[in-house]
C-alpha cells in the first residue's frame, strides 16, 4: 500500500537529530520559553524574511492572537474564504466578529480580488488570505484593495511554508501572518505547535503578551492573555528541520511536476501548471465528478487518498446559520476535490506507479 501520508516515513531521516535534540532539552532542564524558542523564533523569521516570530501552541492559536491583538470592535466583518478549513474561520467567530464568506477562483481555489471587492462594507476590517495546499494567493491585486479601503491582511499560512509570490516568502504578504506546524505540515513538529510571524513591530509585543498571560515580566500582568507557548521540545526539533525545509519543497515540486506533466485522464482536473516552484505543494488536490468511485479504484490498487474536506465551513452543524448561503462552487468544490499522495518519503518507484495506476483508470 502506498499510504496518503506515513509520518513515521517521513520523519525517519530525522530520526537520530531528533533523539538528540530531546536529549538536549531535557538535559537543559529549561522547558517552556527558553533558549530553544528564541533560537527558532529567530531562524524562522529570517527565513520567512520578517522582524518577528512569535512561538505559539498551535496554528489555530496563532490566527486567535492575531486577531486578538487587532482588537477589531464586536461585529466587524472579516472576508475569509468559504472552501478553507473551519480552523480559519473559528477565531473570528470566537472573538465575536463576523465572517464574511467569498467563494474562491475557479482555477486556483484560492481567494482572489474579484471574489472580494463585492462583500466590502463599512464593517469590512480585514481580509484572510488562505495560502490554500501550499500555493500563495495572487496578493498584489488583494494588497492594493486592502490599501484602498484601508484593511487589514491576515495570512492563513499553515500550508504554506516556503511558499513564494513575487519574491517574498508567505508570512511577509500581509499585517501577519499564521503558522501551524502540525506534524503533517511541510515544517511538521512532532505535536501541536504554530507562529505568528510579522513585520509590526506593536502587533509582535501585542502576541507576545497575550501568548504569555499578558505578561512580559513574571507575575506582573499588563493585559488579559491566555497561555499558548511553543514549548523548548518542538521548538528544537523544528529548528532542526528548517534548513531541510528548502530541500524537501523541491522534492514535493519535483513530485508535483512529474503529476502535471505525466497524469493524463479525461475526467481528472488537475491543479494549475503555472508557477509549479513557488507552490510547495503541501497536497496535490484533483478534482473528479465521480470522486468515491475513483477513490475506491485507486484504494483497490494500493494507493492511498484523502479528502482536503468533505464538508465546508458553512455546512458544518457549529454554523448552521450559514448553510442558507449559495457558494455553489465551494460546494461543488467539497464534493469533488480528493488529495494524491505527495510527501517526501514517495520514491520514483512509487511516483511512477501512482501515474500509471491513475492514467488506467476506467
Amino acid at each position: 500500500m502506498i499510504p496518503h501520508l506515513d509520518l513515521r516515513q517521513v520523519n525517519e531521516p530525522y530520526s537520530a537529530a531528533l533523539q538528540a535534540a530531546a536529549g538536549r532539552v531535557l538535559a537543559s532542564g529549561w522547558y517552556v520559553l527558553g533558549r530553544e524558542v528564541e533560537a527558532f523564533e529567530t531562524a524562522f523569521a529570517a527565513y520567512c524574511g520578517v522582524k518577528h516570530a512569535i512561538g505559539v501552541g498551535n496554528g489555530l492559536d496563532a490566527l486567535s492572537l492575531i486577531f486578538k491583538a487587532l482588537n477589531f470592535p464586536e461585529g466587524s466583518e472579516i472576508i475569509v474564504p468559504a472552501n478553507t478549513y473551519i480552523a480559519t474561520i473559528l477565531p473570528i467567530t470566537d472573538l465575536k466578529l463576523v465572517p464574511v464568506l467569498a467563494e474562491p477562483d475557479p482555477r486556483t481555489y484560492n481567494l482572489a480580488a474579484e471574489q472580494i471587492e463585492p462583500l466590502i462594507t463599512e464593517k469590512t476590517r480585514a481580509i484572510v488570505v488562505v495560502h490554500l495546499y501550499g500555493r500563495c494567493c495572487e496578493m498584489a491585486p488583494i494588497q492594493a484593495l486592502a490599501s484602498k479601503y484601508q484593511l487589514k491582511i491576515v495570512e492563513d499560512a499553515a500550508q504554506a511554508h516556503g511558499a513564494t509570490y513575487q519574491n517574498r516568502r508567505a508570512g511577509n504578504l500581509s499585517d501577519g501572518a499564521a503558522f501551524s506546524f502540525y506534524p503533517t505540515k511541510n515544517l511538521g513538529a512532532l505535536g501541536d505547535a504554530g507562529a505568528v510571524v510579522t513585520n509590526d513591530d506593536e502587533l509582535a509585543r501585542q502576541v507576545r503578551l497575550l501568548r504569555n498571560y499578558g505578561s512580559e515580566k513574571k507575575y506582573i500582568h499588563q493585559i488579559q492573555g491566555l497561555n499558548s507557548r511553543l514549548d523548548e521540545l518542538q521548538a528544537a526539533f523544528l529548528s532542526l528541520k528548517l534548513p531541510q525545509l528548502d530541500a524537501d519543497n523541491q522534492r514535493r515540486q519535483a513530485i508535483a511536476a512529474r503529476y502535471l506533466a505525466e497524469i493524463r485522464h479525461p475526467n481528472l482536473m488537475l491543479p494549475p501548471d503555472d508557477g509549479i516552484f513557488n507552490d510547495v505543494w503541501h497536497l496535490f488536490v484533483v478534482r473528479h465528478p465521480q470522486r468515491e468511485a475513483f477513490m475506491n479504484y485507486l484504494h483497490q490498487n494500493r494507493i492511498g487518498t484523502v479528502i482536503h474536506y468533505p464538508v465546508a465551513p458553512h455546512q458544518q452543524e457549529a454554523y448552521t446559520e450559514y448553510r442558507t448561503l449559495d457558494l455553489p462552487l465551494t460546494d461543488q468544490l467539497h464534493r469533488e476535490v480528493l488529495s494524491l499522495p505527495l510527501n517526501t518519503a514517495l520514491t520514483d518507484t512509487e511516483v511512477d506507479y501512482i501515474i500509471e495506476t491513475i492514467n488506467q483508470a476506467p
